[in-house]
């Protein structure tokens, strides 16, 4: 039977600074989407035109990331929470970031940001797609560090990934958040970055993206414990990320369906 780890969200302290895990996964998740980019842009001409472009591109989708994501989660889970301390809002440090929110934020980032560059909305979703993944591995190991969003108990006490958390009671539970990093993190950026690597029409990559979060995320509710506050919002199954995943899929089936039926200019691949 494994142990959660007791961890302290605290990496380093600098006297009066705290440096929290939480904040280093995501300059982690930032610095790995800056390094795939710069190296999928080697060989797509309309993506090296500036030197900043990239840098730029990061800056914008990190905007987007965090305050979507937080607004996401304040709107989506924890409304009430909020009314009652509405300083709460800022405290990013203690957890609390939705991930369909935050694909909003990006959303919208992306639509100031082909404005900027002159470029096509697709154009940049389906460039920024394949960056994606391994921002939300190192999200769902600082949702592991910070020892939230635990998963459901096991109904097989032998269950070899079993794992007891301590600061939640004494019962044998999937541990999610580390099924979220593989299979929303690793696993998708394996596929979406092997299906960019070759020419695809626009939309293509980007709806592979929002299909395969779609059905991870869907996938995985299931062994992730309901937030307390929320529970079950239909069926005594369907939970909140559940009921968000959903659009995902559609989206990603619909992009994919006009991708291939209307195809347009296909996307460059990144360099072999």
């Amino acid at each position: 039977m494994l142990v959660y780890p007791q961890i302290d969200p605290v990496a380093v302290h600098l006297g009066p600074l705290k440096v929290h895990w939480y904040g280093l996964m995501y300059l982690c998740a930032f610095a790995a989407a800056y390094a795939l980019g710069k190296y999928r842009a080697r060989n797509q001409p309309l993506w090296q035109q500036n030197p900043e472009q990239i840098s730029d591109l990061i800056f914008y989708a990190a905007m987007g990331v965090v305050l979507g994501g937080r607004l996401g989660y304040v709107f989506f889970y924890s409304f009430d929470h909020f009314l009652e301390d509405p300083r709460w809002i800022y405290q990013v440090w203690k957890g609390g970031m939705s991930f369909h929110g935050g694909f909003l934020g990006v959303m919208a980032a992306m639509v100031i940001y082909a404005r900027r560059y002159q470029m096509t909305f697709w154009n940049v979703m389906d460039f920024v797609a394949p960056l994606v993944p391994l921002g939300i591995f190192f999200g769902r190991m600082g949702n592991f560090i910070g020892g939230e969003l635990w998963g459901r108990p096991v109904t097989n006490p032998d269950y070899p990934l079993a794992m007891i958390f301590p600061h939640v009671d004494h019962l044998p539970r999937h541990p999610s958040q580390l099924y979220e990093g593989a299979l929303e993190g690793l696993l998708l950026f394996a596929v979406t970055w092997w299906f960019s690597s070759r020419p695809r029409p626009e939309k293509a990559v980007a709806g592979i993206f929002a299909l395969g979060y779609g059905c991870a995320r869907f996938f995985v509710e299931f062994f992730r414990e309901p937030d307390a506050d929320k529970g079950y919002i239909a069926f005594n199954w369907l939970t909140m990320g559940q009921l968000l995943s959903t659009p995902l899929i559609l989206v990603g089936i619909l992009l994919l369906v006009l991708a291939y039926r209307f195809p347009k200019t296909p996307t460059a691949s990144q360099p072999s």
